[in-house]
């Protein structure tokens, strides 16, 4: 399943995004992570809304792409920007076309949270 929210953002530098995104900053820019237990650059660790799960930072040409390494439904998620349409895109994704309703809305929750947070700090 893919999830989408696109941000309007106008002159926006991708190498700040880059920047900012980082494992320690991960609970700054979205409330549904707590706490990041262990940060070496572009792994870590954190307790976010599903629990606790080893996590990774990957630098990609329009923005940052993180994943969550053991997770059972290998959910990543990318944060890029779009100049050509003025937007952040936030995509998430997950191994299955279809999932509890529960899980979904969780996700949904997620992804409010990350454009709150980006809105909020960028």
């Amino acid at each position: 399943m893919e999830f989408f929210v696109e941000i309007e953002k106008s002159e926006f530098d991708i190498e700040t995004l880059q920047t900012q995104l980082q494992i320690a900053t991960l609970p700054v820019y979205c409330a549904s992570i707590n706490t990041v237990m262990a940060d070496a650059g572009n792994k870590g660790e954190i307790y976010c809304l599903w629990g606790q799960f080893d996590v990774s930072r990957e630098p990609i040409k329009n923005g940052v792409r993180f994943a969550l390494l053991n997770c059972p439904h290998a959910l990543a998620w990318t944060v890029a920007y779009h100049a050509q349409r003025n937007q952040l895109v936030l995509h998430c994704t997950i191994d299955d076309k279809e999932e509890a309703e529960e899980f979904i809305e969780s996700i949904e929750q997620f992804m409010s949270d990350w454009a709150l947070g980006l809105e909020n700090h960028l």
